[in-house]
């Protein structure tokens, strides 16, 4: 199998990246894709009490195993497969469930610090950056928490103040720096979409 193409998708919490990410698949009429959320790659908590990992930073570049997505991206990009942890947002720790993963033509890595660790953007061969308005984000950022994650008002709030909005600004809104492509999510954003399928197919070999 000729060597896949990787492409990192970055942006603040519900910006929107998955919803671009099926935009640019379906307009580029692409299928044999692997999408990989950086989120399953959270630190494996089960060592702590439940107490405790309420208390951690999910936007801090430190809550990620980004040794083990590393290592993974690689064997993919050599074609191997690999088996992929899976992230339990309800109880704070790494799921029991592990996902047998084999690579694929694409392979499409988001998460909000995506862009922020230098040896994974090495392996990549395109960068993407969505970018949404703070306000909009966290109503859709509360709204998933509490239809998805079993989450409680009071508690969305508390989070977003403490680390989300100021880890937004020290960490991620910075690694717009590093994107080939900065895609605005509160307009029509038809011609990045266009630019970024061309450039796919290019990569791939096909006609655009």
């Amino acid at each position: 199998m000729k060597k896949p193409l990787l492409i990192l998708v970055a942006g603040g919490s519900a910006s929107g990246k998955s919803t671009v990410v099926q935009e640019i698949l379906e307009r580029a009429g692409l299928e044999d894709v692997l999408i990989i959320r950086h989120d399953d790659y959270y630190q494996d908590q089960s060592n702590l009490p439940l107490e405790v990992r309420y208390l951690t930073n999910y936007d801090h570049p430190s809550s990620l195993d980004n040794h083990l997505l590393y290592n993974h991206l690689v064997q993919l990009l050599h074609g191997e497969a690999i088996d992929k942890p899976t992230y339990d947002f309800v109880n704070h720790t790494r799921s029991s469930i592990v996902e047998h993963v084999e690579p694929k033509p694409i392979i499409i890595v988001e998460g909000i610090l995506i862009l922020e660790n230098e040896k994974i953007r090495e392996l990549s061969n395109m960068n993407l950056f969505v970018e949404l308005d703070d306000d909009t984000r966290f109503i859709r950022r509360m709204l998933r928490d509490m239809r998805e994650r079993g989450r409680s008002l009071e508690s969305i709030i508390t989070q977003y103040e403490k680390t989300v909005k100021p880890m937004f600004h020290k960490y991620i809104k910075p690694t717009k720096r590093f994107a080939d492509v900065i895609i605005p999510n509160d307009r029509k954003h038809d011609i990045a979409v266009d630019l970024i399928v061309t450039k796919i197919k290019q990569c791939i070999g096909e006609p655009s």
